[in-house]
């Protein structure tokens, strides 16, 4: 129903599109600025940190775009149409990511995959088949843990219903953090977003093994191809906190 309603006014939809493509294309801007005046940062290349920067934008959208509407849920708790979604014979959690489904997200993984391929096409890689799935799979894990996170922070706003931006924090905030290569951070932030949120596994473990980096924090090697692993438990956590709140939701009262 979204889908037609947004197509339905596609000078719209195009022009929406294109914006967010070039709102997000904002951020590679302003890395480009500082290129303009330096060589490396950290000591990764422009086309090394473009190679980061496509990876989390790509992850980012393809979660935003199925699971982008998660942050609805507090507004729904507080103004009672929650109630309406638990008379449905469909999954709570399907409805909820299928509300104001938005086309438009599309503009950021557009823009991150451009930034991608670029960035892939200028790093030295030696860019076997092996190497090319190892991308794929790295950039399909890192949208899981960021689905991750969207359900974990629909589930919180069962019990703190103005808790959207913290769930924003993590999500839009991880993503631009990712952005830029662990070297420039300190080490106790790089361990939080490896073991606390793992963060790190949607594009700087498995980016250092393509690029032939060391682990800041020197894990092993293994580490580095955990990303799915990490997916999967926090899709698996996710989906217990979410049928957690679920269970404890009763209404909004009068």
């Amino acid at each position: 129903m979204w889908v037609r309603s947004t197509m339905a006014y596609r000078a719209s939809f195009v022009m929406t599109t294109i914006g967010n493509f070039a709102a997000c294309g904002l951020d590679f801007g302003a890395i480009l600025l500082m290129f303009s005046h330096i060589d490396a940062l950290g000591g990764f290349s422009l086309a090394e940190i473009a190679l980061l920067y496509g990876a989390s934008s790509c992850s980012l959208g393809l979660a935003d775009l199925t699971l982008g509407s998660m942050d609805r849920i507090g507004q729904r708790v507080r103004d009672g149409t929650f109630d309406t979604l638990l008379v449905r014979p469909v999954p709570v959690l399907a409805q909820v990511a299928a509300d104001r489904f938005a086309l438009r997200r599309l503009g950021r993984i557009g823009q991150g995959a451009l930034i991608l391929g670029w960035g892939a096409a200028h790093v030295d890689v030696a860019w076997t088949l092996p190497a090319a799935l190892f991308t794929v799979v790295m950039v399909v894990s890192g949208a899981a843990i960021f689905a991750s996170l969207f359900i974990a922070g629909a589930a919180f706003q069962f019990w703190a219903t103005e808790a959207a931006e913290v769930q924003n924090s993590f999500t839009y905030g991880g993503s631009t953090l990712l952005q830029y290569p662990p070297t420039v951070f300190a080490t106790e932030l790089v361990r939080g977003v490896t073991f606390v949120v793992p963060l790190a596994f949607v594009n700087w473990m498995p980016a250092l093994r393509l690029l032939g980096r060391e682990n800041p924090l020197g894990l092993p090697g293994w580490v580095d191809f955990c990303g799915p692993f990490v997916a999967l438990l926090m899709l698996t956590g996710a989906g217990l906190l979410w049928r957690a709140g679920l269970r404890s939701y009763r209404s909004t009262g009068s």
